[in-house]
């Protein structure tokens, strides 16, 4: 979960505008979203939380220079583990029960390891710079000894593989689809 973000982006979380966003670029164009970015203090449409936050309308992904890459990674995540009838529809709100949002948070930490200036190490402390909640008190602690169920929601749907690798793969099942009984719908908070 995140804090809410009608503050300024925080000078101590990785912002878009301190990277090459080629990395970033490459990235979500795997999974088919497009990044565009924005000037800066413009608005940033389907932005959820509002600016700085990214925001998703359709397949693409609006940023700019001072939204956080955690945010990035969390709505590219968003897009990534949605049904194709939600992403079909997607403007602003991707939706998801807690279950998914598990999957969305699990494989931001994933995935911050193919941006060179990011990172999993970096991406867990500003998640919790930036105030995601955690039962176990931090990002690290649920990555590494809560997530189970998130990473099994991930395997269930493709999108990691057995080894805990991310395939490239976005989520293909219809929302009707459910897990199997190891994973259960826990909240990270």
């Amino acid at each position: 979960m995140m804090a809410d973000a009608s503050k300024a982006a925080d000078p101590a979380v990785l912002c878009l505008g301190e990277i090459d966003p080629a990395a970033v670029r490459r990235l979500l164009a795997g999974y088919g979203l497009r990044l565009d970015i924005l000037p800066a203090a413009s608005s940033i449409p389907g932005s959820f939380w509002g600016a700085p936050e990214a925001g998703l309308v359709g397949d693409r992904l609006l940023a700019r220079p001072d939204t956080p890459l955690h945010s990035v990674l969390h709505e590219a995540c968003h897009y990534i583990c949605m049904s194709p009838q939600r992403r079909a529809i997607l403007d602003t709100d991707a939706g998801g029960d807690h279950a998914e949002e598990n999957g969305v948070c699990y494989l931001q930490v994933l995935l911050a390891d193919a941006i060179p200036e990011l990172g999993r190490a970096r991406m867990l402390a500003d998640m919790d710079r930036w105030g995601y909640s955690f039962r176990l008190g931090s990002a690290r602690r649920w990555f590494e000894q809560d997530a189970m169920d998130a990473a099994a929601w991930l395997r269930h749907y493709g999108i990691i593989d057995a080894a805990g690798r991310p395939t490239g793969a976005r989520r293909e099942a219809p929302d009707r689809e459910e897990p199997s009984s190891e994973n259960t719908n826990k909240t990270i908070g």
